[in-house]
């Protein structure tokens, strides 16, 4: 009985035990299960995000192929479509990937700077020419062939000095010569840590911060999310001492004013060959421009390079700027005979036995001049007068034709040199030669939108036709202006409606060649958006020309 008893309450404690530690247990594991759940919720809501967030970069590089397609399109369709300078209807708000929940609607967009009154205000929905900034790596080439132009050129820039701008010029040339105000190795090698100069081409504007003198304030001023805009989210330029007192073409800083890689094509609006002027078979050359300018012409350009008097290549008035055509102080009428007389109405045949004696520097050469030449079956020279004069009326006429079909320079594309169709006043006012009149002049003349301007702004000389310089101011000019270039800077933003992860991508695009090529590429994602979206988004979705 008494065993009965004690196995029994043996039994009881047992079933207790076991009720507590079931009682222990259950919250255990369904504390583990919940947290293994809310585990495998944070990993769901990542996978999520990282896949939305994937989603959003190859929304921008879509963005970034639509460019690159757009480049490849005929000058004349891409006008017609609105062209890539501001085109809201085709670069904002653009639908890549359509879906029937609206949050769930993938777009890009393009941003750029906007200017007005030569100031980068605001934003517009295009590309940029990279062409509006100064070349940093052609520098050294302007510098040897027009002493004192490099540092003219950086001193354009707010805040730029002498000892900076040396400086610059120093850390990039090939020697150990420090220039006036500039330094060289010795003093690279005192810092802490020490270091030594590039002594070569830049990789990127970055670089630039181990310049002595070049602040990040200064390269980079207020404009922390590099939109090209002063906005909400960036600092106050009033808290920056290193930017009072520079104005507002100081706040963006000079990384917005520089470059490394624009160059523009030497090409016919159509992209075929120009004529080359300098060529040695003046037989094919008088056949060549005869065909598309007529015989006047012909005959003067031949009888240009067979001029006596003038050794080829001999002196510094036949030097070329690499990339570029080339100016001095400008050259005179040849010394003639007292007893000739212009020969206005140019009779006389070529004699193509006699051999080029005279390079023609620049186009601009042809205006106004008069040369002597001696035709064939005559014994003495005449002088033969230009077909274009130098008159407004004449120039207005005869330079366009000019500037489209012929070059001094046999390369297929140009360095460095600077539009001024859309350049800032920053970098406008940099330019050896360049006055304050007459950039005034050329920001109230310009285009606003360039892509949809009259074709003769489809050259730098229509400063010349339009009056704004003289014709010796017009070469002084020409080895570092330009109106518009081949490669472009793209700032790509791709979204989603509902918000979320989106990705922000800046490349740089080489269009000398087709299909353009991406020759640089960085993701500005963690600088913000960049740009305030509309409420209104562009019901677009297929792209192209509409």
């Amino acid at each position: 009985m008494f065993r009965q008893r004690r196995t029994k309450h043996r039994r009881r404690r047992v079933h207790a035990l076991v009720l507590v530690m079931v009682l222990a247990v259950v919250p255990i594991l369904s504390l583990v299960a919940f947290t293994y759940s809310e585990l495998m919720m944070v990993e769901y809501e990542a996978a999520l995000i990282s896949g939305r967030r994937a989603q959003a970069r190859e929304l921008a590089l879509s963005g970034v192929d639509a460019v690159r397609m757009f480049l490849t399109l005929d000058g004349e369709i891409q006008a017609q479509a609105g062209g890539v300078y501001d085109n809201p209807a085709i670069w904002l708000d653009r639908i890549v990937v359509d879906d029937s929940d609206p949050r769930r609607i993938g777009r890009f967009s393009l941003l750029a700077p906007a200017l007005r009154d030569g100031v980068y205000t605001g934003v517009r929905h295009g590309i940029q020419d990279e062409s509006v900034r100064l070349n940093l790596n052609t520098l050294l080439v302007i510098d040897r062939q027009f002493p004192g132009a490099g540092r003219a050129l950086l001193m354009g820039l707010p805040g730029m000095t002498e000892d900076v701008a040396d400086a610059i010029l120093d850390w990039m040339d090939g020697d150990d010569e420090p220039r006036e105000f500039g330094c060289e190795a010795e003093y690279y090698l005192s810092l802490d840590p020490p270091y030594e100069p590039k002594n070569g081409p830049l990789d990127t504007i970055e670089e630039l911060l181990l310049v002595r003198g070049v602040s990040p304030e200064l390269l980079f001023g207020a404009d922390t999310n590099r939109s090209g805009m002063l906005d909400a989210g960036d600092a106050d330029p009033n808290s920056i001492g290193t930017l009072q007192g520079l104005g507002e073409e100081a706040y963006l800083g000079w990384a917005s004013y520089l470059t490394l890689w624009s160059m523009e094509l030497n090409l016919k609006s159509d992209q075929s060959p120009k004529i080359y002027v300098n060529k040695d078979d003046l037989e094919q050359l008088y056949s060549e421009v005869e065909e598309v300018l007529g015989t006047d012409w012909a005959r003067f350009i031949v009888a240009y390079r067979q001029q006596e008097g003038q050794e080829q290549g001999s002196s510094r008035d036949n030097r070329e700027v690499e990339g570029g055509e080339q100016n001095a102080e400008g050259r005179e009428n040849p010394e003639r005979d007292s007893r000739s007389q212009p020969d206005l109405e140019g009779a006389g045949e070529i004699d193509f036995s006699r051999p080029p004696r005279t390079r023609i520097r620049t186009i601009l050469d042809l205006i106004g001049s008069e040369v002597r030449v001696r035709f064939a079956g005559e014994e003495e020279p005449r002088v033969l007068a230009s077909p274009c004069p130098n008159e407004p009326a004449a120039i207005a006429i005869h330079l366009p034709l000019l500037m489209e079909h012929l070059t001094a320079v046999d390369t297929p594309v140009i360095f460095g040199r600077i539009n001024i169709n859309q350049a800032p006043r920053a970098v406008l006012q940099g330019i050896p030669g360049m006055t304050d009149t007459i950039i005034e002049e050329i920001l109230s003349r310009r285009p606003q939108d360039p892509t949809q301007a009259d074709v003769l702004y489809r050259h730098e000389t229509w400063i010349l036709c339009e009056g704004i310089v003289s014709l010796e101011e017009m070469k002084a000019l020409m080895p570092f202006v330009c109106a518009g270039g081949c490669v472009y800077r793209v700032q790509v933003v791709g979204y989603f409606d509902g918000g979320g992860p989106f990705a922000r991508v800046e490349v740089i695009v080489d269009a000398s060649k087709l299909p353009p090529r991406i020759i640089f590429w960085r993701d500005l994602s963690h600088l913000g958006l960049g740009w305030e979206r509309g409420s209104q988004p562009s019901s677009l979705v297929i792209w192209g020309p509409r």
